[in-house]
């Protein structure tokens, strides 16, 4: 699976910053003092580890922008899985360049990446159930797009990307309300009509408030298996059931046997361990 290029003008600007954190005032001191300006080098990128591959064309940016005459062709690219010693990208060019570009682009790549590949995981936990796994907000601050990007490489699906594009009523908004009901009113008459609105709930006895009050969506938030059943059993396709809290790979497969639609989970984006990938010159 390979999902649709990255919008650029995102790219470059992460690209650009990422650089000049690590370039500083005075740029890559160790390359400039011991890689003489004319040297020419090919290397590859390739896994340590199997994975899934993401990140691919922030690794292309971050060369290109020390050095656009650096080439870079691709083997393995956005969404693919790759076994141990694979190689994910070769690059050829001037020596000083791809070693002054190589920390930022393995750092994207290898993040990224992780966050794929620790989705995929998920996604294969709960095949055949129905349950879709989801991403939250739980991301690094700056990276949220390419983090949710990287959750679809690895077969995932976004949840709301912001404030500003889903209503999510969780418990202390509805504690600031003055209840379920009060809450999902004044949501329902603030907000357009194409704009879903989720109302959190811990416990049973209050899904059927949120699903009188018009929810579109209820999260399940912490509840036991049981209690999922319970509430899968109740809601009798009314709304859209999404299950949160302490969501791994050891737990998913349970929690999707429930029956409920949407699994959400932080840990693949604030937790995803990075994928071992390194650059070797040839």
């Amino acid at each position: 699976m390979t999902e649709p290029a990255l919008p650029s003008h995102l790219v470059d600007k992460a690209v650009a910053d990422a650089l000049a954190e690590d370039l500083g005032l005075a740029g890559d001191i160790t390359t400039l003092a011991t890689i003489p300006a004319d040297a020419q080098m090919s290397a590859s990128i390739a896994a340590r580890a199997a994975g899934v591959i993401c990140g691919v064309d922030l690794a292309i940016a971050a060369f290109r922008r020390v050095d656009p005459f650096i080439k870079v062709s691709v083997r393995s690219g956005d969404g693919a899985a790759v076994a141990r010693n694979d190689v994910v990208m070769k690059i050829d060019g001037a020596a000083g360049g791809i070693l002054t570009a190589e920390r930022v682009a393995l750092n994207f790549l290898g993040h990224l990446s992780g966050v794929a590949t620790a989705t995929a995981a998920l996604v294969e936990a709960v095949k055949g159930t129905g349950a879709k796994i989801v991403c939250t907000r739980k991301t690094t601050p700056g990276l949220r797009a390419f983090e949710k990007y990287a959750v679809r490489c690895g077969g995932g699906h976004n949840h709301r990307f912001g404030l500003f594009d889903a209503v999510m009523i969780k418990d202390n908004h509805i504690a600031a309300a003055g209840g379920i009901a009060q809450a999902l009113s004044a949501a329902r008459q603030s907000v357009g009509h194409a704009v879903k609105i989720e109302v959190e709930i811990d416990r049973l006895d209050q899904l059927e408030e949120a699903l009188s009050g018009g929810a579109d969506i209820v999260m399940l938030d912490n509840m036991t298996a049981e209690d999922m059943k319970q509430a899968v059993a109740a809601n009798r396709g009314r709304a859209v059931l999404e299950a949160s809290g302490n969501i791994t790979a050891n737990t998913v497969r349970a929690v999707a046997e429930t029956g409920v639609d949407i699994i959400s989970s932080g840990w693949i984006t604030h937790s995803a361990p990075t994928l071992d990938l390194g650059l070797d010159v040839h």
